[in-house]
């Protein structure tokens, strides 16, 4: 039913007239250094791309790296962390796979189920859809921050709750409402991941600045020159596909392209149900926020204002 022709969240198959299996994978290295809350972050990552399909996550593989200098408490609290995670999606671990490496690595292969006519795809919106997010954004610019020791507690604390929370209420939420398309916002940053929405749908997305949750913290580091990475090459990657309007302040724009792990899910339907839906999400949800519009195509695919 999906495979690699638009870059969606994960592959899926048809079983039956009743019945699609939802398939994905993704590892990472540690991107904080608590084991345990490695393995919630990089499991509910790895989990999300289920939910983004509208689909169920019912099993989940370890998949690990690890040097053999590396204590197997260690090992232990990142599985425990990990499996924490799939338990509280209502799945189960059902083994993995391990090998020796020079950088520890973590993350699951999971599969899901949903009915056929359930599955979403990131390219399927329609001219019209609101787009609703439902996390906010800058945990790149704030994980840079705390590798550099920038971050203080606080800030801390609330980026490991935003990477950690599952899009389990907002799977759950919004299927009732039939959207369109949906996707959810990682690596490739907010506008990476609304481009290939856009794209894919054959559409231009207009998006409103203003009204995109942008964590306060991420927005002060971003204007010290605080930016991973993983940003510019999203920048690059972008050129020619994205228009930010020079009325975007810079540390703004700098966000927009920051890399994102296990971010929330970018929701596409019409104003009808959006709506309900903002309403439904409410105390849900780390955030609900319209943050723009599918228009007909322009000249780029994804336009900031």
């Amino acid at each position: 039913m999906v495979g690699f022709d638009t870059s969606d969240d994960a592959a899926v198959y048809r079983l039956s007239d009743e019945l699609a299996m939802i398939q994905t994978v993704d590892f990472f290295p540690p991107v904080v250094d608590d084991p345990y809350t490695f393995g919630q972050i990089a499991a509910a990552n790895s989990i999300s791309d289920v939910y983004a399909m509208g689909g169920v996550p019912r099993l989940a593989m370890n998949l690990m790296c690890f040097p053999s200098c590396l204590s197997l408490d260690i090992i232990k609290e990142m599985l425990e962390g990990g499996y924490s995670k799939v338990k509280e999606a209502g799945a189960i671990i059902a083994g993995g796979h391990t090998i020796e490496d020079n950088e520890p690595k973590y993350g699951l292969c999971v599969t899901g189920f949903a009915q056929p006519k359930d599955i979403l795809a990131n390219s399927t919106a329609r001219e019209g859809d609101l787009l609703v997010l439902t996390k906010p954004i800058g945990t790149g610019i704030l994980s840079t921050a705390a590798m550099a020791d920038l971050l203080e507690e606080e800030h801390y604390r609330t980026m490991v709750a935003i990477m950690s929370e599952l899009n389990r209420a907002a799977q759950e939420t919004m299927m009732p409402f039939h959207p369109h398309a949906c996707t959810d916002i990682t690596g490739f940053g907010f506008l990476g991941h609304v481009q290939e929405m856009a794209g894919g749908s054959r559409l231009t997305a207009e998006l409103y600045s203003k009204d995109v949750p942008i964590i306060g913290k991420a927005l002060a580091l971003a204007r010290d020159g605080i930016i991973p990475a993983g940003a510019y090459r999203n920048m690059q990657f972008l050129e020619g596909k994205v228009r930010v309007g020079a009325q975007v302040a810079q540390e703004v724009a700098d966000a927009l392209f920051d890399p994102q792990t296990s971010g929330g899910l970018l929701i596409a339907l019409p104003e009808e149900r959006a709506v309900p839906l903002l309403r439904e999400l409410e105390g849900k949800t780390l955030c609900a926020a319209v943050v723009g519009r599918m228009m007909a195509k322009a000249d780029v695919d994804v336009i900031v204002r």
